[in-house]
């Protein structure tokens, strides 16, 4: 069988954030997946000219005085001059010491992920909602919620993916309308099951474990964890959805007559120094069988978050389940598990990712793939026989034998649970979330109107941002480069002059102007100018010619004590990469919601759908900014409100009457 799991030469791999010394196993698994890796393209380092050239236009528009703006435009002339020697061993690097790679994974991993200290919650994980299952019955059993029921589905689907990655049966995946596609780096998807961030002082490391030895998966019920296999010990075939429905069910009922331990998981919710003490914290209370049961947490395959408390109706009040677990559920997650999906009581189902080594799309790829087969078919596929093990017998309850440990007076553990917790719970309580599902129009109408959907919507939002605060703030849009070896993402930026002059000209409220003929005409003509200025940089982002990056490289090549170029120190340089409006667009016929955090305290999170009839915006923000998400929630719907008008008038036939 050629999708048998190959055991690796090493039960636990651990990672420094450097692709490089994992890729063995990529040759080592072999399959479809990786087979394109040794002939990727290496990520290219654009010339200066090239990058002053595309970011001084990006930064112009933020500049608040003339003045600024001129020693801009001298900064910009000097830098070519003053970082000659930083591109030449930025060159040099990637020419060198990472030739086999990309130039900047190993920068990106550390000192974007690893390395940052804020809590993994809000700051780095992302969310997806899954649409509901409409196969499970209307109501749950005297015996089992919804919840377990479309849990034990997307687990039996899950063991189906991870076959799939873990053999490298998966084909790589390909972008592009012609054949032949252009392959992606597939790298990402060894960091995607059995995997775990571990907490370290100043740096974290990331643990893959041989799943071909771990075949169990992680439950995460009332605060408590537990472990059972999901798949067949020899194969790694799925079990019947009966059996791991079992399974669950036998968590819910150890974790309501089990013992009462500290809440643990909310010690994977707090600064990252906190986690690592906290770490420490348990395996000095526990010694050898703490280490043992983190072991089983770290190595399990996923992690089932069942909320059975939570009975969430709205996008949003769901978001913030899939999210965080708010207040109500967030003792129920391991926040350091590279995949959680949860479950709520009435069947509501979504995952939560962590990010440092593996971008969204992969992540998107296996999501696609549990939501395809509803919890009917999931069962009719592999009808339960018997000689399975009983679910008393399989499932272990993973801290259950450490509870004299967890909890004698000795142990600082309890104290360290109540502080991460206040910690935690003031977190969550400054942030708000707020989901905008636009039923005006789509993707189908942006098209008929002659525009790329998502530089359109961006320009609603650029519109609708400039609405909020009376200025313009600087805009990331995340862009894969996977096309590369080892490519992660680059920024495209969508303040532009173009977006500058559509904005301005709208007006800072609607002018209801549209009747007037040139007036609408001029604004139309900008637009498709912003749009089309926003499709250009986004090509260029694309094939790794954005300005983020490389401007990011040639800093990091000076050496300690070293004057770099003025550019840097220049404030409109700052404001520009300071991400007011942290932007990424992901449609998926299968995903209700999705969203992430703020990237800086005055800013938004700004994560949307275009599907073909609807949109879908889900916005993050500090509370303190006075209902930030709720205020531009309304500005993006209004915004799209007011450039269908324009459209329309400006397309509508004339009366032949």
């Amino acid at each position: 069988m050629s999708n048998q799991i190959k055991p690796w030469p090493t039960p636990m791999v651990e990672s420094h954030g450097d692709y490089r010394a994992e890729a063995f196993l990529e040759d080592h698994i072999g399959g479809k997946l990786y087979s394109k890796q040794h002939s990727l393209p290496r990520l290219p380092i654009p010339s200066i000219s090239e990058t002053i050239s595309r970011f001084l236009p990006t930064a112009l528009p933020l500049a608040k005085t003339e003045e600024e703006k001129d020693t801009l435009i001298k900064a910009c002339e000097e830098f070519e001059g003053q970082a000659g020697e930083l591109q030449k061993r930025l060159i040099e690097r990637k020419d060198g010491e990472m030739k086999d790679s990309s130039w900047l994974q190993l920068w990106w991993n550390t000192m974007g992920y690893l390395q940052v200290r804020d809590p993994v919650v809000v700051n780095v994980s992302y969310f997806f909602q899954f649409s509901d299952d409409g196969s499970l019955p209307p109501v749950a059993s005297s015996t089992k919620s919804l919840g377990v029921l479309r849990a034990a589905s997307l687990l039996y689907s899950a063991a189906g993916f991870r076959q799939l990655v873990a053999s490298g049966e998966l084909p790589y995946e390909a972008i592009g309308r012609k054949e032949p596609k252009t392959p992606l780096c597939s790298t990402a998807y060894k960091y995607m099951f059995n995997a775990c961030r571990v907490p370290r002082k100043d740096e974290d490391t990331y643990r893959i474990y041989d799943p071909s030895l771990y075949t169990h998966a992680i439950v995460a019920v009332n605060g408590k964890f537990y472990s059972f296999d999901f798949v067949e010990k020899g194969t790694g075939q799925a079990l019947p959805v009966e059996v791991i429905e079992d399974r669950i069910q036998q968590c819910v009922e150890m974790s309501k007559a089990g013992p009462s331990l500290p809440m643990i998981g909310y010690l994977t919710s707090d600064n990252r120094d906190i986690c690592a003490t906290a770490r420490d914290a348990l395996l000095r209370a526990g010694g050898s069988k703490m280490e043992e049961a983190l072991k089983v947490l770290e190595s399990g395959a996923l992690m089932i978050c069942l909320d059975e408390n939570e009975e969430p109706v709205s996008k949003k009040q769901m978001s913030e389940v899939i999210w965080t677990g708010g207040l109500t559920s967030g003792h129920n997650r391991w926040f350091d598990k590279s995949i959680q999906i949860i479950c709520t009581n009435n069947g509501k189902a979504g995952m939560c990712g962590e990010h440092s080594m593996m971008d969204g799309m992969p992540v998107v790829n296996f999501c696609d793939y549990v939501t395809k087969t509803p919890y009917v078919e999931a069962k009719a596929q592999k009808p339960a026989s018997g000689g399975y093990e009983s679910a008393v017998d399989n499932v272990k309850d993973i801290f259950g034998d450490l509870t004299t440990e967890l909890t004698s007076p000795g142990s600082n553990v309890s104290a360290l649970v109540d502080q991460s917790k206040a910690n935690f719970d003031k977190l969550i309580s400054a942030h708000e979330l707020q989901v905008q599902s636009f039923q005006g129009y789509g993707s189908g109408a942006i098209k008929k109107m002659g525009y790329s959907p998502d530089a359109y919507v961006q320009m609603a939002m650029q519109l609708a941002t400039y609405r909020l605060w009376g200025e313009q703030g600087g805009t990331y849009e995340a862009t894969q480069v996977r096309p590369f070896l080892h490519g992660r993402t680059e920024t495209t930026r969508t303040v532009s002059p173009a977006s500058e002059a559509f904005i301005k000209t709208m007006g800072l409220r609607p002018k209801r102007d549209e009747m007037d003929a040139p007036k609408r005409a001029e604004k139309l003509e900008l637009l498709k100018e912003a749009v089309n200025s926003h499709v250009k940089y986004i090509g260029s982002a694309a094939k790794a010619m954005g300005v983020d990056r490389h401007l990011l490289g040639l800093l990091l090549s000076a050496k300690e004590g070293e004057t770099t170029p003025s550019l840097y120190s220049h404030p409109v340089y700052a404001r520009s990469k300071t991400w007011r409006v942290s932007t990424s667009h992901l449609t998926h016929p299968r995903f209700d919601s999705w969203g992430y955090g703020e990237v800086t305290p005055d800013g938004v999170g700004l994560a949307y759908s275009i599907h073909p009839n609807n949109c879908m915006f889900c916005i993050t923000a500090l509370r303190e900014n006075g209902g930030w998400p709720e205020r531009l929630s309304f500005l993006l719907e209004e915004a799209l409100l007011e450039m269908q008008t324009l459209n329309e008038i400006g397309n509508a036939p004339t009366s032949k009457l």
